[in-house]
């Protein structure tokens, strides 16, 4: 293995191969009539009594990634995230978490991976109400058999991270929706895991406090650096929180990109329709637009001296404000280098584009 393949392998923190779950007592039977005569989920429900949750899905994550998995409802996003640290079982497929294959670990060798890897935010808070918040973060280095002082001082630490260090001494019943959520992020966070499952840990929540959470998560995140698996229904908070989106429909992967990957190039009509009422503003980015900087100079001759210059991942919404400065074609730098230019067609085709798909 060459060392720049060495380097890519070390990036990945999760590998998710073929993984399929199907819930019935006669889930290997329906496996293997899945497989070779392709049936749909209603005809395994019909033939076998068994429910298609998870059908041969396959992705890589990357290190310090926050990788959103999304989906309507029934489309297996929970059921896949489950199999990360084996709240469910596998019909077939594998799971590698930094190399461990997750399916092979033994009872204690779980418990252990669980406590020490892997930490997971559930919608409901789940906060103990016996406990106060400062010992509600507390607890999982509590299992670990972490010294007291030590627990505290690192709980009380995540409590600061997350903004709630005034509020340690109180029990779940005294804070809000909000705050709830918060003190479960901080448990999570408290005992340094690797990896964070995060299942749809703000659609409780009204609009306004959904948003400032996502706004505090991806703030943490990006000081934190944790591999982060998060699902959500909601494309918008997909888009916000996540580097990359996985799209789910009926158990099966349809794509997997980048916010502006999905909205560019949706893979059929049904991701399609999913992704029609994001607006492109933010999303779409120069390099997206723009003509490779040899075409250009063969199709119109050279940039005009005066051009006004953006980097390639200034959003479309910067590009238009440009365009409105000035009637020049913008240059298109990556590191200093023109790599290409963009016009006013090339902006409105773009603006046109996401307004016919909406």
């Amino acid at each position: 293995m060459s060392e720049s393949q060495d380097k890519a392998a070390d990036d990945i923190a999760i590998q998710v191969s073929k993984v399929w779950k199907i819930f019935g007592d006669r889930a290997d039977e329906a496996l293997k009539a899945v497989q070779e005569k392709n049936l749909s989920k209603a005809e395994v429900l019909e033939e076998f009594n068994a429910v298609v949750g998870v059908a041969d899905v396959s992705f890589d994550i990357k290190r310090g990634e926050i990788f959103c998995v999304m989906g309507l409802s029934g489309s297996g996003k929970s059921t896949l995230v489950r199999h990360f640290n084996r709240l469910l079982e596998p019909t077939a497929g594998k799971i590698l978490i930094d190399g461990v294959d997750v399916m092979s670990l033994g009872t204690k060798a779980l418990q252990d991976f669980r406590n020490e890897k892997i930490s997971m935010v559930f919608q409901n808070f789940a906060l103990l109400p016996h406990r106060s918040v400062l010992d509600n973060v507390a607890m999982p280095l509590e299992i670990r058999k972490v010294n007291k002082n030590e627990r505290l001082r690192r709980a009380a630490h995540m409590l600061k991270s997350v903004e709630l260090d005034a509020w340690g001494n109180k029990y779940a019943h005294e804070l809000s929706g909000g705050m709830q959520q918060r003190v479960g992020l901080a448990r999570a966070l408290a005992a340094d895991p690797e990896v964070l499952l995060m299942d749809e840990p703000f659609s409780a929540l009204d609009p306004l406090i959904r948003r400032q959470l996502q706004d505090e998560f991806i703030k943490l995140s990006a000081v934190l650096k944790k591999t982060t698996v998060f699902i959500t229904h909601d494309l918008d908070e997909a888009v916000r929180v996540g580097d990359r989106i996985a799209i789910m429909r009926d158990g099966r992967l349809v794509q997997v990109g980048t916010a502006e990957d999905i909205v560019m190039n949706p893979a059929d009509d049904y991701v399609a329709d999913f992704v029609a009422g994001i607006s492109r503003l933010k999303i779409v980015k120069a390099h997206a637009v723009m003509k490779p900087i040899e075409e250009y100079i063969q199709s119109f001759g050279e940039v005009p001296k005066d051009s006004p210059t953006a980097n390639e991942d200034a959003s479309l919404s910067e590009l238009i404000q440009l365009a409105i400065d000035n009637e020049s074609p913008i240059l298109v730098e990556d590191q200093g280098k023109q790599v290409g230019v963009i016009n006013r067609a090339d902006i409105l085709q773009t603006v046109i584009e996401g307004a016919e798909t909406s």
